[in-house]
């Protein structure tokens, strides 16, 4: 990956890889999951943390995989039962394939069971070698194989189903005689034949569960397949997606029916969209709450917020964390919303910054209008009750509360409470100067001065 993060970290549909992999296995019940971690261990155990019953153990150096899954047995050698066996870096096997294979060893009562499949070019894959009988044999990794073997089609994909009785023995009986110097986990599958231990194997139809990230150009292979089963699952269930190709829907995402979303749209996260909703071109959504027939309009950003049934937002908006935007409420072009609440039917069309803010009902706050929160060393809160009016380009300097049906004149800077129904200005007194633009106009050219009380208003060029 040629990235300081460990490589299950990347992100995948919105995921770190590894997580797809837990995910997997969530619903089989097991009655314990353990990570190998190497390589970015302390991150990786840091990333995951949000998954308590999750067991670490650390393989240090790293010496192949039959040495990774030998440092688990402190941990499961006294266990009973099966270890199923996964790769952090395989994030697209489903929970029905390991419940199929776990079924296959459990009705076959087998010793171990490993998962292949068949590829037209198997280049780079351990191959799976079989008797006369049909029988697995051995696994033969591709730069041990022979011509022969390298010709077969069948592949290992590392994935296994292992009873614990036999395990650990084996595993300490394992060499390094192989062309890597390392202990492989396949070479187990020949000790048991050898010991005539029942192995099986389950063959999938499709090898597209097995594909693994070894590099950017895989991460981008696999995320374009995920978020087409996203989007393909999404229209399924009714929702209309105007430009599949150019939608990036996270796999978490939820979106309810007959809600239409535009060309460029990225809803990421834990996003959920409601029902009858409108999501115009180019919207990026992030762990935001949509509620039923709203309409998000285009080149608008909504972080970490939630917005109410039948709201408009946009276009170009910005809606940062910690935001509430009321049923019927109206965030129009170029409005950022940082921490405020927006009250049901209230409006802010144009041009505005409301932040740590809490705005009533049917609330009308002007364009232009900046609530100034901000003193240099910490945020203060604005008040603005139900029914106020905001004029045009006013400036509410924090802490601040503007009481119930009043009103703010366009152009004021409002440092003190404004209390209900009353009417507040200010500003500075116009004061309209009598043919003073005539005067300048017919001196201009002559290279004389134009003046007034304040002073020079302009010099003829030299």
């Amino acid at each position: 990956m040629k990235s300081g993060r460990p490589k299950v970290l990347h992100a995948l549909a919105g995921r770190p890889i590894v997580d797809h992999v837990l995910r997997a296995v969530d619903s089989l019940q097991a009655t314990s999951t353990t990570m190998v971690v190497g390589h970015g261990a302390a991150d990786v155990q840091h990333a995951l943390a949000a998954r308590p019953h999750l067991q670490f153990v650390v393989q240090s150096p790293q010496l192949g995989t039959g040495h990774a899954l030998l440092q688990t047995e402190s941990l499961l050698s006294k266990q009973q039962g099966d270890v199923l066996v996964l790769y952090a870096d395989v994030p697209l096997l489903t929970s029905h394939t390991l419940e199929r294979l776990l079924e296959t060893h459990r009705e076959k009562r087998a010793a171990a069971t490993v998962l292949t499949a068949r590829l037209a070019d198997p280049y780079g894959y351990g191959r799976i070698v079989r008797d006369q009988a049909g029988r697995i044999v051995r696994i033969v990794e591709e730069r041990d194989a022979s011509a022969a073997e390298r010709a077969i089609q069948e592949i290992n994909s590392g994935i296994y189903v292992l009873s614990l009785a036999p395990l650990f023995k084996a595993l300490h009986h394992i060499a390094t005689d192989n062309a890597q110097g390392e202990y492989y986990l396949t070479d187990v599958i020949a000790a048991y034949r050898q010991q005539q231990l029942p192995v099986e194997t389950l063959c999938l139809e499709s090898a597209d569960e097995l594909r693994g990230i070894n590099s950017r150009e895989d991460l981008a292979d696999l995320s374009r397949i995920l978020r087409a089963q996203k989007n393909d699952a999404l229209m399924r269930g009714g929702v209309t997606l105007d430009d599949p190709s150019t939608t990036y829907i996270d796999d978490a995402v939820t979106v309810g029916a007959d809600t239409i979303i535009g060309p460029g749209v990225r809803l990421e996260g834990q996003t959920s969209v409601g029902e009858r909703c409108r999501i115009h071109a180019y919207v990026r959504l992030t762990n935001e709450t949509i509620a039923d027939d709203v309409t998000i309009l285009d080149h608008t950003i909504v972080t970490e917020s939630s917005v109410a049934e039948g709201a408009t937002v946009g276009p170009f908006a910005h809606v940062r964390p910690q935001s509430v935007i009321g049923p019927r409420a109206q965030i129009g072009n170029f409005a950022e919303l940082k921490k405020t609440v927006v009250g049901a039917g209230s409006k802010s069309h144009h041009v505005s910054y409301l932040g740590d803010t809490t705005i009533g009902e049917n609330a009308n706050i002007g364009a232009g209008t900046i609530t100034c929160n901000y003193d240099g060393v910490q945020k203060h809160a604005t008040v603005i009750e139900d029914g106020v009016f905001i004029g045009s380009d006013s400036q509410l300097v924090a802490p601040v509360k503007i009481g119930k049906g009043a009103y703010v004149a366009a152009g004021s800077t409002i440092t003190s409470d404004v209390p209900p129904d009353a009417l507040a200005i200010s500003r500075t007194r116009q004061e309209n100067k009598p043919d003073w633009a005539a005067k300048r106009r017919a001196v201009r050219g002559s290279g004389s001065k134009v003046s007034g009380p304040e002073g020079p208003l302009h010099e003829s060029k030299k």
